[in-house]
């Protein structure tokens, strides 16, 4: 992350850098209000599933399972459609897509329709759309402002997302006391046309490869996306962590929520507050990132960044054992805890990871590169909402929070290998121009 960006974080804002892009500030504009919007949604399904709803823990894993299963399907067939097509309109085609089906649950709600079923349904749908936009996203951004600058607009993507989630969640708590969970997400809904909106409005043409007269199987596409990122030496120990961090990820998407709700007892709206720590300690990651690497170096910035965060979820179990029984405070001092330091180092990671693996590999098979890594990222974290949700209801959620958590503690040990790299090695192919 450039120095500048710190001082523009705090200060004037000059138009130099990518201030001066109109293209990348629209882009940024798009995602600054559908993260927060986001947020809203994200805080608020479970909390339908569980209070209006009145669904088990196990129910609330299979919820979290659905809305993260069908990305693994999006992540297999779409890396070579998105190399292959023109992303911006991807991008608003997903966002859409999610306004639609959002605004659906206000609907059915108003007119006594509300279930089970048409909230699993939305979940899978909005999923499916979110991780076509998130590879899509991540593809894009290369090739709209070039990857000298890469590091730069990682952060502030990576600041407007830490700042969503100190005001969507908090707000999110106190506007479904006010207005019912339902009736809150209608919000979300808004914020996905706006985001559209600001898309469409980006003015930079894609340059996209000739179509080819052999088309590409969806199977040749898997391949040489899993190949690239299995052979590639910086990008291996990235995806082979992350693996092992969305086992953890999983256990706490499933059991965060019901966890907090019925086995600490903390109030909905105290719970937004409790979230949106985690955003302040993001927007924190976002500004010390670049420090870490300057003062330790890239490689064991990875890993020391990771191994904090991860550390860091131990106080969430901790926050209910039994010697803090009857004290809130203490437990939401814990929880509160958790959330500034495991999202701060959180971010601070990957915004030199993401950074990292969009210099290192080559363009023409960058989506297909991020589809494999989404496909073996948030392909595991179903799963692990499902045992995690069994888990739960066979010895309870701590104990079960417990077991995600130990098992979080090894992704830093696949870092290791990255520990010498010192700085951001040259892109493969040089630089990436930027669409004109």
């Amino acid at each position: 992350m450039p120095a500048t960006f710190v001082r523009y974080s705090i200060g004037v804002l000059p138009r130099t850098g990518l201030w001066a892009h109109a293209d990348f500030m629209r882009l940024w504009a798009a995602q600054t209000l559908s993260a927060y919007g986001s947020r809203i949604t994200r805080t608020a399904l479970p909390i339908i599933a569980v209070t209006t709803l009145g669904q088990s823990d196990g129910m609330v894993g299979v919820l979290v399972a659905l809305q993260l299963a069908p990305g693994i399907l999006v992540g297999l067939v779409s890396g070579g459609f998105i190399d292959r097509s023109r992303k911006r309109r991807i991008l608003v085609g997903a966002d859409l897509v999610r306004a639609g089906v959002v605004g659906s649950l206000t609907v059915a709600w108003a007119l006594g329709y509300l279930s089970m079923w048409h909230l699993m349904t939305v979940g899978m749908v909005v999923g499916g759309a979110s991780a076509l936009f998130q590879i899509t996203d991540n593809t894009y951004l290369p090739a709209l402002i070039g990857r000298r600058q890469l590091a730069e607009g990682n952060a502030k993507l990576e600041s407007t997302e830490a700042i969503a989630e100190i005001t969507g969640p908090a707000s999110a708590g106190y506007l479904i006391a006010a207005l019912g969970a339902p009736l809150a997400v209608v919000i979300d809904a808004a914020s996905y046309i706006w985001s559209a909106v600001m898309l469409g409005r980006i003015r930079a043409v894609e340059t996209i490869p000739a179509p080819r007269a052999d088309r590409a199987r969806i199977a040749d596409d898997l391949r040489a996306g899993f190949r690239v990122i299995f052979t590639h030496p910086i990008v291996r120990p990235i995806v082979l962590s992350h693996m092992v961090w969305s086992i953890a990820g999983g256990f706490f998407m499933a059991l965060y929520t019901p966890y907090c709700l019925r086995t600490l007892h903390i109030s909905e709206s105290m719970f937004g507050v409790v979230i949106a720590m985690g955003g302040i300690g993001s927007l924190a990651g976002a500004l010390i990132s670049r420090r870490l690497v300057a003062a330790l170096g890239l490689g064991r910035t990875l890993v020391l960044a990771s191994s904090i965060s991860l550390a860091g979820a131990l106080l969430i179990p901790l926050a209910g054992s039994g010697w803090l029984a009857g004290s809130m405070m203490l437990a939401l001092a814990f929880l509160i805890t958790h959330q500034l330091v495991s999202d701060g180092f959180s971010v601070a990671f990957v915004i030199q990871a993401v950074t990292l693996r969009q210099t290192v590999l080559p363009k023409d098979v960058l989506g297909r590169a991020n589809a494999a890594i989404h496909v073996c990222t948030s392909g595991i974290l179903p799963i692990a909402a499902l045992i995690a949700g069994g888990l739960s209801e066979l010895f309870g959620a701590h104990t079960a929070i417990w077991i995600g958590v130990l098992v979080g503690l090894a992704a830093p040990l696949l870092l290791l290998p990255l520990r010498s790299v010192r700085e951001m090695p040259p892109a493969v192919s040089g630089e990436m121009p930027a669409a004109s």
